[in-house]
């Protein structure tokens, strides 16, 4: 089965054309998609009222992809506002308990930096903070090209597999080292996901820009594209129980086109955005 959302539903402003809709996002989101990405989590470990609020906000079936804390892929550093790692790993544990409970949580993402790359320090790393995540399902993304190279390719999936990391396929630009290629490949038979993040090669490496945010996912898929990554979703869905795909090309607001472009594509139900109707006058005028 496949499942098709976008990361983060606040910004998402072309699905909230009412204002009842755009009162109520998530309760929106969730009947245009089935999945979701939580971004808010990667910059601050949630607290547990906002994760049972958004939980009880949307459907039976939904399911949440939630972004691990910075510090716990070693975005911040070494600095975390925690006594320690111990206390870090088990607030963010706990802060996907109501998810966990109602059957919501797809699984913790884990997006590893572009300077994290294939060493036996970092691969010591992976391992630790997959014991310390316990029952909790977990989705590993690289952005360092050495764990895909010619060489490495096989051995990086095959780890994951013995580890229990479900792979996070990506769709991203090819610039230097801090990218990885698309690797059509599952490492869990229950769950994988599929992330496109844009093309926009020149964009990339905007990180610490001010603007980064309006150029790194600045990026809309062409008909083509999204056709050739249609088949690819086609064969991944016949290697894993459930396929979730997220579109992260945020920047220019073109996310949630490109998802519904693609579940048309696979022959899904496209549901209608919430849309005012026009004004009565503007009816009228139909029949002068």
């Amino acid at each position: 089965m496949i499942r098709i959302g976008l990361a983060g539903w606040g910004d998402q402003d072309k699905l909230y054309g009412t204002p009842e809709a755009a009162r109520q996002k998530l309760v929106t989101y969730g009947k245009l998609f089935s999945v979701v990405e939580v971004d808010s989590s990667y910059y601050a470990v949630q607290p547990v009222r906002n994760m049972e609020k958004w939980t009880s906000e949307t459907p039976e079936g939904f399911s949440f992809v939630v972004k691990a804390y910075q510090g716990m892929t070693g975005h911040t550093r070494g600095r975390i506002p925690f006594p320690n790692e111990g206390a870090m790993f088990r607030a963010f544990r706990e802060s996907l308990a109501p998810m966990q409970e109602k059957g919501k949580l797809a699984g913790a993402l884990f997006q590893y930096p572009p300077w994290f790359d294939c060493t036996r320090e970092h691969v010591r790393l992976l391992r630790e903070a997959r014991v310390r995540m316990g029952d909790v399902p977990c989705m590993l993304e690289f952005r360092h090209r050495s764990w895909f190279e010619a060489d490495m390719r096989e051995r990086t999936l095959d780890y994951m597999r013995r580890d229990g990391w479900m792979h996070s396929v990506c769709d991203e630009p090819q610039v230097g080292d801090g990218c990885v290629p698309i690797v059509e490949a599952v490492t869990d038979e229950k769950l994988t996901l599929v992330r496109f993040h844009g093309r926009h090669a020149a964009g990339w490496h905007s990180s610490g820009q001010p603007n980064w945010r309006d150029v790194r996912y600045l990026y809309r898929y062409s008909e083509e594209e999204l056709s050739k990554w249609a088949k690819r979703l086609r064969r991944l869905e016949e290697q894993t129980g459930e396929l979730l795909v997220i579109f992260n090309n945020n920047s220019g607001g073109d996310a949630a086109d490109n998802a519904r472009q693609l579940m048309a594509m696979l022959g899904q139900p496209v549901p209608p955005l919430p849309e005012l109707p026009p004004p009565a006058g503007e009816q009228l005028s139909l029949f002068d």
